[in-house]
């Protein structure tokens, strides 16, 4: 399922979470703001999701999907994601570990940055960093209050672009099943690329989970991806941000062709954006869903069409997503000891309640009896 190479590394001691990060461009975090790539242990990461429980699963198919995604937090109370792949799916750890490592080394802003790997027994997982705001699936398809703004939809298209251009530039030009699920929110609401695409589902790299309806011709008609194939889904994206449904690219195609592009667009983002602009979009979105690889454009290309059409650069993603100011979205994890002291709080409390209970009950009783004496008393 395409190329993506791999660099052999050898990986930090598991007690070494320090280390700098070398950034050689201005764009990348720095060193300071994230972990330092290591391997973990099998023990560490199975505690941290709690024996990789089913509570702790945050990846939207759940159980079901083939490489679940689970929540995790470490000895050090940080939030992270790990991605447990299926059985058997990279027998070689050597191979896994090499390409954990390389791809550890691949750091941006605009990326859900790997900060870790196993490979015990026939365990092969991931860690990165968690992303606590959802993912774009959710903003667009699931919304609770509002809609996903116009300004922020222009935004996620432009930042994923940065995460493409950037992946290319460090020589890792696959990215496996682009879509929706792959775009994560921050704590400060801007949207960023999962690393863990980055890395095939499978050693043989022939899986790909995506619905074939938005698959790229090509994979259809080879079983293989080549960097252009990134290129179209990164046209189901812009599908997904203009229409806010999940449009097959054929279907979409056919408005487009037949200049119905108002049935294409989402009716909530009414007054939101110039008509000039949405078709930009809408123009971008065919260019990238050519059936040809060839023709299609590159990552450059995507970033000048999509920076003209941002208006309001300075306005932070949390303001126009309508997040909490300066209240981080994090979930209460519990380890087990703090799960086990709890249980025992709240059972301490029922047995003190169901007492109350009793003692409430007798004295009534004795009440009664204390009455009837006292008016047989009074008869006598």
């Amino acid at each position: 399922m395409g190329c993506v190479h791999s660099r052999t590394t050898h990986l930090p001691p598991r007690d070494d979470c320090s280390s700098p990060l070398n950034s050689a461009n201005g764009d990348n975090h720095q060193g300071d703001q994230i972990q330092a790539f290591r391997e973990y242990g099998l023990a560490e990461l199975r505690k941290a999701t709690n024996g990789f429980s089913s509570d702790y699963i945050v990846s939207e198919s759940g159980e079901k999907a083939p490489n679940v995604v689970y929540r995790g937090k470490l000895d050090n109370n940080r939030l992270v994601a790990v991605k447990r792949f299926s059985k058997q799916s990279w027998p070689d750890a050597q191979q896994f570990l090499a390409e954990a490592a390389g791809l550890g080394k691949v750091r941006h802003k605009r990326l859900v940055n790997l900060i870790g790997c196993c490979a015990e027994a026939d365990e092969r997982l991931l860690v990165a960093e968690y992303m606590a705001n959802d993912t774009l699936s959710k903003h667009l398809f699931h919304w609770d209050k509002q809609p996903l703004p116009w300004e922020m939809r222009v935004r996620v298209a432009y930042y994923i672009a940065q995460a493409l251009d950037h992946c290319n530039k460090e020589n890792w030009k696959i990215y496996h099943d682009l879509n929706a699920y792959r775009v994560l929110f921050d704590e400060d609401g801007d949207p960023r690329l999962s690393s863990f695409g980055l890395i095939k589902n499978s050693q043989d790299g022939k899986s790909y989970s995506t619905n074939l309806a938005y698959a790229p011709p090509e994979f259809l008609r080879t079983g293989r991806v080549a960097p252009e194939s990134v290129i179209y889904s990164f046209g189901t994206i812009l599908l997904d941000l203009l229409s806010g449904k999940h449009i097959p690219p054929s279907r979409a195609l056919d408005l487009i062709r037949g200049q119905n592009v108002l049935l294409l667009l989402d009716s909530s983002l009414e007054g939101q954006y110039t008509n000039d602009d949405a078709t930009k979009l809408i123009e971008l979105a065919s260019k990238c869903l050519q059936s040809e690889a060839r023709d299609r454009p590159d990552t450059i290309f995507l970033l000048t069409e999509v920076a003209p059409l941002q208006k309001h650069k300075e306005v932070e993603s949390r303001a126009i997503m309508g997040l909490p100011k300066n209240e981080e979205v994090v979930p209460t994890i519990l380890s087990p000891l703090e799960r086990l002291v709890k249980e025992w709080i709240l059972l301490l409390c029922m047995t003190y309640s169901l007492k109350l209970v009793i003692k409430m009950k007798r004295a009534q009783k004795m009440s009664f009896h204390f009455k009837n004496g006292h008016n047989r008393f009074k008869k006598c």
